[in-house]
């Protein structure tokens, strides 16, 4: 039996790890399974419509991404799984404790830091959030992007990190984040007691998938079968889960997606990269 192929983007030396410790424990399971790293989810995307992987492990802008490019070409794209923790996930636009802005309409005039260009939870929903309250980004608030890793889009935290220290240094009036690395630079000393303070927090979103074109090949039902019956108390996947940062999978949904797909049409976000595939 032919490799069943996972397609995954190399944010992080940890994606190694994870994925060469799954392919030993699907191998003892009867998958015969391998997986290839891109260095954006942009070539992920290209490479799973021309056929290269069977199942892509998708950031939610990858996953609109594909969805899109395959109704463009007359395919469709399902999300067969997703971690716990991708699901109900919000973001936040903090302001330094003493600042005089109180409300998103008092950031007119003023410099909001944002993540990495294509990060949905440090830029786009954020700015959607702006956009939704009459502060249009660009026009009335001035956007400083910090642009680490650009094609991975926000999975690493250096754009966020960055614009949380622009807040502090007093760079910017406010900066914007996913709600969970606020309470990772709390706890790492980054974000000192009482030195910020929410101004706005997102509704809901959900992160990554697995995404298969097509229904994906017959191997795609056991390999779903095999992420959703994995426990956090195996001993030899647990590590890998926490590096994942999951406790279990989930089957994937896509409801969870509007608010991302409202920031991806307000800003036309797509549309270039769109109209030449």
């Amino acid at each position: 039996m032919s490799d069943f192929i996972l397609g995954a983007v190399a944010y992080d030396a940890k994606v190694v790890t994870i994925w060469d410790g799954f392919r030993a424990w699907f191998a003892e399971r009867g998958l015969s399974f391998d997986y290839v790293l891109y260095t954006s989810y942009e070539r992920q995307v290209d490479a799973h419509l021309r056929g290269d992987v069977h199942v892509a492990w998708n950031s939610p802008l990858a996953w609109i991404q594909v969805e899109r490019l395959a109704k463009k070409h007359g395919r469709t794209a399902q999300a067969i799984a997703m971690r716990d923790t991708d699901r109900d996930l919000t973001s936040v636009i903090l302001v330094r404790a003493d600042s005089p802005v109180k409300s998103i309409a008092d950031l007119r005039g003023k410099r909001i830091g944002v993540g990495a260009a294509d990060s949905p939870q440090a830029t786009l929903i954020p700015l959607l959030a702006l956009s939704d309250a009459g502060v249009e980004p660009g026009r009335d608030v001035e956007v400083q992007r910090h642009d680490v890793l650009l094609g991975k889009h926000g999975d690493h935290i250096g754009g966020e990190r960055d614009a949380v220290k622009a807040l502090l240094a007093g760079k910017v009036d406010a900066a914007c984040l996913i709600d969970g690395n606020r309470l990772a630079f709390a706890r790492e000393g980054l974000l000192a007691p009482n030195a910020t303070r929410v101004l706005h927090q997102t509704g809901l979103y959900d992160h990554c998938n697995m995404t298969v074109l097509d229904g994906g090949p017959p191997e795609t039902q056991r390999f779903r079968e095999l992420l959703l019956g994995m426990s956090y108390d195996d001993p030899q996947v647990r590590p890998l889960l926490d590096l994942e940062g999951l406790k279990a999978w989930l089957p994937g949904r896509t409801k969870g997606y509007a608010l991302l797909e409202r920031a991806v049409e307000r800003f036309h976000t797509l549309d270039p990269w769109l109209a030449v595939r």
